[in-house]
């Protein structure tokens, strides 16, 4: 595919897209919004968390293109460890706050926010910038803390995984967003969309002592996925991952993916952190098994610099 380079107008502002991150072709946006099916993944670098994201879904076709009015909306960020935005162990607050309100201001009847934390999940919750950021913009907290908020699902096909205890509010709204934070992984060298799923479930443990890779990829069978995923690479862990020890484990990339396909995103991402896509187990075995799609350069990739 032959590669371009282009302006945008947004915003008042030029922004100029093209060749990042070396992943896949680049298609001019002509600087009005893109159908929904015309890009599998938006790529941008060089802004504010809130400002990729306005730019980025409207090059989806905007936040109606996912959640209609009336719907409830479950949004799904990594908060798993209490620790201060500044550290980057969790999703960026400011992103998912940017979410939140466009989900309201496409029409959400109620927009959920939760993750099955590591670490107390009050202190998570309030040290990671997450619960403000979400009450501000009129979402809500939901706690996930004991086993009573989980159903027990069926995962036909799954190797390792054939069942396992997901989040009851996965079954009770319209539309999930997956908002991890892209970081470093002592045990899978990567740690993205899919392996945000760890923080769907209550009994996690067990993917830990049954082949995690297997299990990462067993449970993305399941039918109920992400209707988007938006991985944050603002400030990027690149060591001593999941947890992080310090701010020396960081750089700062200012950038952010947006895809339907959660797969092509942890493939784009594994790039970012410089590992060979085709050693992180999970996301080959997903890419075998027909969850995504990990060859890059069969996608059509827009880039957007700002």
């Amino acid at each position: 595919m032959k590669r371009r380079d282009f302006i945008v107008k947004s915003a008042g502002a030029s922004v100029v897209a093209g060749a990042l991150y070396g992943l896949g072709s680049s298609k001019n946006l002509y600087g009005y919004p893109a159908n929904a099916s015309k890009y599998d993944m938006i790529a941008l670098m060089g802004g504010e968390p809130e400002a990729m994201f306005d730019l980025g879904i409207q090059q989806l076709g905007g936040m109606q293109t996912f959640v209609a009015p009336g719907q409830r909306v479950l949004i799904k960020p990594d908060i798993g460890w209490n620790a201060t935005p500044e550290l980057a162990t969790n999703t960026n607050p400011m992103l998912v706050k940017r979410i939140v309100e466009h989900c309201f201001k496409a029409g959400a009847k109620d927009v959920y926010v939760f993750d099955h934390t590591y670490d107390d999940w009050l202190d998570c919750y309030k040290n990671s910038g997450i619960e403000k950021a979400v009450k501000d913009s009129g979402g809500k907290m939901v706690p996930a803390n004991t086993e009573n908020y989980y159903q027990p699902i069926e995962i036909p096909g799954g190797i390792k995984l054939k069942q396992a205890m997901v989040h009851q509010l996965l079954f009770e709204t319209d539309v999930f967003i997956n908002v991890p934070v892209l970081k470093n992984h002592n045990a899978t060298r990567v740690s993205g969309c899919l392996t945000n799923m760890m923080g769907m479930v209550w009994d996690r443990d067990y993917w830990y002592a049954n082949d995690l890779n297997q299990c990462i990829a067993d449970y993305a069978l399941y039918q109920k996925k992400p209707n988007l995923n938006v991985l944050d690479c603002y400030n990027v862990m690149v060591k001593n991952g999941p947890r992080g020890m310090s701010k020396d484990d960081l750089v700062l990339m200012k950038s952010q993916l947006i895809s339907t396909d959660w797969v092509a995103v942890d493939a784009a991402g594994s790039k970012m952190l410089g590992v060979d896509t085709n050693k992180v187990g999970y996301i080959s075995l997903c890419h075998d098994m027909g969850v995504g799609n990990k060859n890059l350069d069969t996608l059509e990739i827009n880039r957007i610099k700002l």
